[in-house]
């Protein structure tokens, strides 16, 4: 609070005591006082109204001050009628009962809707677990009756248990803690899982893909095949019609592991490469694919920062993209390693 806006919000105060004064000593001169006394009385008046300000501007700064104080180093802002300072001044007492009353609906509402959101999430869950039967059961089907039919089944079976996929992680995605398991986790095994559930998708579409992955991380191996699935189907799905490539390959560094998703497909334009991680953001090769939704690189990222993984994309349009995933290790793991 600046002396400049107190003196303002003061303002029909001041002109009050102006008026009485101007009256006071209107009133001593038509009395017969001197012009002396009348100057020193108002000068004593003045002298206490300004001590008096003074003293109140003083004390009303350092209240807001310690407000802010304390709302600067709280989490949860709308607590802060909990913790405001007592204060002598009636107005502030009664603002303090108001912003309590108002605090304590607003966290009703919170919590209305964390169970909203948990009972939802509960239900997406049950659902998915529920819909992955009949999935398995077609894909099974489809296996023990090869030919040219039960291999484009499969294909489009496997896009169903993809998007399925996306939402129950996508479900889960605020509470990873929960199903986070951390373990030595062999990436070429998992990179080689994933190219083998995605076999017909990429025979289909004549795309070959190359695995180099000798580094193992410490991760939780499920989330990462989840994250590497959407990277190999996004690949895949801007590959180009020939000659099409995907290359997974890691590279130990002393900070850490990278886990390199690579091809040589449509690439991303350079104006679009920062927004790619953004929620719904489909691009111009994105409008041009009709199932496109722009949620895949946004759950990746998003999962990614929960499980405290770095994430990137290094592309050029026309020849490919390069999606690198930073698995960090202690630094005992990287002395160790020197």
């Amino acid at each position: 609070m600046k002396a400049t806006e107190y003196l303002k919000d003061k303002s029909l105060l001041l002109l009050l005591h102006i008026v009485c004064m101007s009256l006071l000593a209107g009133y001593l001169r038509m009395t017969g006082y001197p012009r002396d006394y009348c100057a020193v009385i108002m000068s004593c008046w003045a002298v206490v109204l300004g001590i008096f300000m003074t003293a109140q501007f003083l004390s009303r700064r350092r209240y807001f001050q310690e407000m802010e104080h304390i709302l600067e180093h709280l989490d949860q802002r709308y607590l802060l009628g909990e913790l405001m300072p007592w204060s002598f001044c009636l107005e502030d007492r009664l603002y303090r009962t108001l912003i309590r009353k108002s605090n304590k609906s607003v966290i009703e509402r919170i919590r209305r809707i964390e169970q909203e959101q948990k009972e939802y999430r509960e239900y997406i869950e049950s659902w998915v677990h529920e819909i992955k039967a009949p999935i398995t059961a077609i894909a099974l089907n489809c296996e023990n009756h090869r030919d040219e039919r039960s291999r484009y089944l499969l294909v489009e079976n496997k896009k169903v248990e993809d998007y399925v996929d996306m939402a129950l992680y996508y479900a889960r995605s605020d509470a990873v803690y929960k199903d986070y398991m951390i373990a030595e986790t062999n990436l070429q095994e998992t990179a080689e899982k994933v190219l083998m559930q995605n076999k017909y998708g990429l025979i289909q579409r004549h795309i070959q893909a190359e695995v180099d992955c000798h580094d193992a991380v410490f991760t939780d191996g499920k989330w990462i095949g989840f994250i590497l699935n959407q990277l190999v189907l996004n690949s895949a799905k801007y590959s180009r019609k020939e000659g099409a490539h995907i290359w997974i390959a890691t590279e130990a560094q002393k900070s850490g592991v990278l886990l390199k998703v690579k091809d040589n497909g449509a690439g991303i334009p350079k104006e679009e490469l920062s927004r790619i991680f953004e929620k719904g953001f489909t691009g111009t090769n994105g409008r041009g694919t009709e199932r496109s939704t722009g949620m895949g690189l946004y759950l990746c990222h998003k999962l990614c920062r929960k499980l405290g993984i770095g994430i990137r994309a290094v592309s050029e349009e026309g020849t490919g993209t390069e999606i690198i995933l930073k698995f960090p290790v202690s630094s005992y793991l990287a002395d160790y390693r020197d």
